[in-house]
């Protein structure tokens, strides 16, 4: 049975390397992504990852020669062992690396390319119950931080960075990084941090849009009362809380104090 999917049903007319070279680069990459890892024996037998990609590799060989019940069944036996999810229809590339593992969830339609790495609770989702695409592209070299989640027929670029629990429901191109939620593009290539492999590390940055719009509204606040004349001696109003963003009683002295600050 092995040696069947081996010889035929991972054999494409480009000579694809066959189910048990695919394994060698899937361990091999390991030790280049992972500095916890140790021996190839330890990595063969305790990265679920690795127990993970390759249950897919065969129960996706038995969905591509139409065994559909067979192959949702193994692939049903895997996440019970592995915790990780992922549909035997999803197209995945060579030396693909799950760091951890655990809540990776991968859907139906998604394509994965080469050099690919996820990190726990990584979601490869849909958004649509119609047929046909549904889940996302990832091209060759993309990296994705612990808890984000994609969603949707979208592409993201090769070498590009999806930082921990961002939600990314657009295109990314090439090369870029992208934090947040909804996932926006953050960081420009020349200050990434970049290892000798050519890996990003910097996958966990997440901007803070609240506390950058609190500071601009801070900057602009002292600019108008210096323009204005108002110092931080300027009598303050009487506390009320007739405001009608927030319940709470504004303090003459703690609108004394901002001030005081932001004029400085």
């Amino acid at each position: 049975m092995t040696a069947m999917i081996d010889q035929e049903v991972l054999s494409t007319p480009q000579s694809a390397p066959g189910l048990f070279a695919l394994l060698r680069e899937d361990v091999g990459c390991v030790f280049q992504r992972d500095p916890a890892a140790r021996t190839t024996w330890e990595v063969i037998t305790t990265y679920p990852g690795i127990h993970a990609l390759l249950w897919h590799r065969i129960s996706h060989a038995l969905w591509s020669r139409k065994f559909r019940y067979a192959a949702r069944f193994l692939s049903f036996v895997a996440r019970m062992f592995t915790q990780i999810d992922i549909h035997p229809g999803a197209t995945i590339g060579r030396r693909f690396f799950i760091d951890h593992g655990c809540g990776v969830v991968i859907g139906e339609t998604a394509e994965i390319g080469d050099d690919v790495t996820l990190y726990h609770g990584v979601t490869l989702g849909g958004v649509s119950w119609n047929p046909g695409k549904r889940h996302p592209t990832l091209e060759d070299g993309v990296v994705v931080g612990a808890g984000a989640k994609i969603l949707g027929p979208i592409t993201v670029g090769r070498g590009a960075r999806v930082g921990a629990n961002s939600v990314v429901i657009s295109d990314v191109p090439d090369s870029m990084t992208v934090v947040g939620i909804p996932g926006r593009i953050v960081l420009p290539e020349s200050q990434r941090r970049i290892t000798r492999q050519g890996i990003d590390l910097d996958h966990h940055l997440m901007p803070d849009p609240v506390g950058k719009a609190i500071a601009c509204l801070l900057d602009r606040i002292a600019y108008l009362e210096k323009h204005l004349g108002v110092s931080a001696e300027t009598p303050a109003l009487p506390a009320t809380n007739d405001c009608v963003t927030c319940t709470e009683t504004c303090d003459p002295a703690h609108i004394a104090a901002s001030r005081k600050r932001a004029t400085h």
